[in-house]
């Protein structure tokens, strides 16, 4: 356990997200206090006082590292920079390690190189500033400002101001994974009210596109859970929901997750087909049987690749995979398989995870169940599926973190040319407001770089269905107080 005390509350979080970052596998608590607990064996002392910063770290009672500074910005965002900073040198020097992102805690780092792309700062100055302020790796400044090269030109023709996105949200799964954290449920104890789920999402999708006729629909992302454990014929009724209620005249991509092989049937392949659906995803998140088997996904490798060639018959020419490195007793030999048989299928995008373990999550609700398995993840690995991903012809195209990462490195995804996910540029880059319907789902009003807000809807699926009138009055009262309709 790692306690800290500090004096200003307002730095709880940024403090809290470097110190984890150093001690994973620990419990971190931050707390506003005069004294330390006894017996805690590591103890960290923040003060930041006026534009004074010191901190220390004290272990079983020593004095360990100790540094002060002076901050000539009395600036929030620079006096969090100054404090992160001193910390990540002293928590270096203590731990004898260095964090790939250096003092970069946030989901976003390409948000960074993207404003300033936008305010004509060439690629060289970017890296500089992330060395100087973030203590950014070289090679995680590179791949930051490279995405965000490719993010600006595939996001060139959008007219943010008049356009949108929409999420729709199906919160079923043929099982629950290991390390999910998702609002998702098993489809088998849901299968009698996914009709009632239906038609309150139908509700609140008219809701949706009535509020927002008029404006420029851009992508629509069908995610989940797993659209596809909806039948066929429930899957053809919620795109034709979809199409009657919206404008498609501006639409640039119609997204479906075909996530999990074992919900993938040729009927459903084709009502996605029929319906335009641009982009699907078929994800194995490892193609290692064992693994497979551990983590609770009820599929075999055989069926992703069945799931990938039915997708390949039925005519979607762009299709995602996701693949998570760090799962539970893998090592790179094991994720080397997984490249290579992908590398055999030629998907037109992989999206690399790096877990995340969630509080959630049964992997960590279980810990001391897992603890002898481990959780790999390391820069070769990472290295490795940068390498296996270019070979084959797809390059970064986005990246965001989490928090509890394994490794504490990121998720990116790949693309060959024209085949980016335009949606998940938008939701990483928060340049749209994204509308969202269903159990768990999170409407992102955005009104400017600096202003966004949120509306969200109750996660158990139970709930929606009796609140959907709730869940649809809190979105109209926000619009209406926000000129919105």
């Amino acid at each position: 356990m790692v306690e800290v005390k500090i004096n200003d509350e307002s730095f709880a979080y940024d403090i809290h997200s470097l110190i984890q970052a150093f001690h994973g596998g620990e419990e971190v608590q931050v707390r506003v206090k005069e004294a330390f607990t006894e017996a805690v064996p590591v103890q960290m002392d923040v003060q930041v006082t006026d534009r004074d910063i010191s901190f220390s770290i004290i272990q079983n009672g020593a004095f360990q590292e100790k540094g002060h500074v002076y901050v000539e910005n009395p600036d929030r965002k620079a006096v969090k920079n100054q404090l992160k900073k001193l910390m990540y040198d002293k928590l270096c020097a203590f731990t004898g390690e260095t964090l790939p992102w250096g003092t970069l805690t946030g989901i976003r780092p390409t948000k960074i190189p993207m404003a300033m792309l936008e305010e004509g700062r060439s690629n060289p100055e970017i890296a500089r500033y992330m060395w100087d302020t973030y203590d950014c790796s070289k090679e995680k400044a590179a791949l930051a400002i490279s995405i965000a090269n490719r993010e600006k030109e595939v996001l060139k023709n959008l007219d943010y101001e008049n356009g949108y996105s929409l999420y729709v949200g199906i919160p079923f799964c043929p099982s629950i994974c290991l390390y999910c954290s998702f609002s998702s449920s098993p489809i088998k104890l849901w299968e009698k009210k996914v009709e009632d789920y239906l038609a309150a999402l139908f509700k609140e999708l008219a809701f949706l596109g009535k509020a927002y006729a008029g404006r420029k629909l851009n992508t629509v992302y069908v995610g989940g859970g797993t659209p596809t454990t909806l039948t066929a014929e429930q899957l053809d009724r919620l795109m034709i929901c979809i199409e009657q209620n919206f404008d498609f005249t501006y639409l640039q991509e119609l997204t479906v997750e075909a996530g999990r092989p074992d919900s993938v049937t040729p009927e459903k392949l084709k009502v996605l087909k029929d319906h335009k659906v641009t982009r699907i995803s078929v994800n194995p998140q490892t193609m290692n049987q064992k693994t497979l088997d551990l983590i609770g996904r009820k599929h075999t490798v055989e069926e992703t690749k069945q799931a990938f060639s039915m997708a390949r018959e039925a005519g979607h020419d762009n299709i995602n995979m996701d693949l998570i490195v760090g799962l539970p007793g893998e090592d790179i030999e094991d994720v080397r398989h997984t490249m290579e048989e992908l590398r055999k299928l030629d998907p037109d995008s992989i999206t690399v995870h790096s877990l995340a373990v969630k509080r959630a999550a049964r992997l960590k609700l279980f810990r001391d169940t897992y603890e002898e398995i481990g959780l790999r993840n390391s820069q070769e690995i990472m290295d490795l599926t940068y390498r296996y991903c270019v070979e084959q012809g797809v390059y970064p195209y986005y990246l965001y973190r989490q928090k509890n990462m394994a490794g504490n490195f990121e998720n990116v995804g790949y693309a060959k040319v024209d085949k980016a996910g335009i949606y998940n540029i938008l939701i990483m880059e928060e340049k749209q407001t994204i509308l969202a319907a269903g159990a768990g789902a999170s409407t992102k009003f955005v009104f400017a770089a600096d202003h966004i807000e949120r509306v969200e809807n109750v996660k158990d699926v139970k709930q929606y269905i009796e609140r959907i009138d709730e869940m649809i009055e809190r979105k109209h009262s926000f619009m209406l107080k926000n000129g919105l309709m």
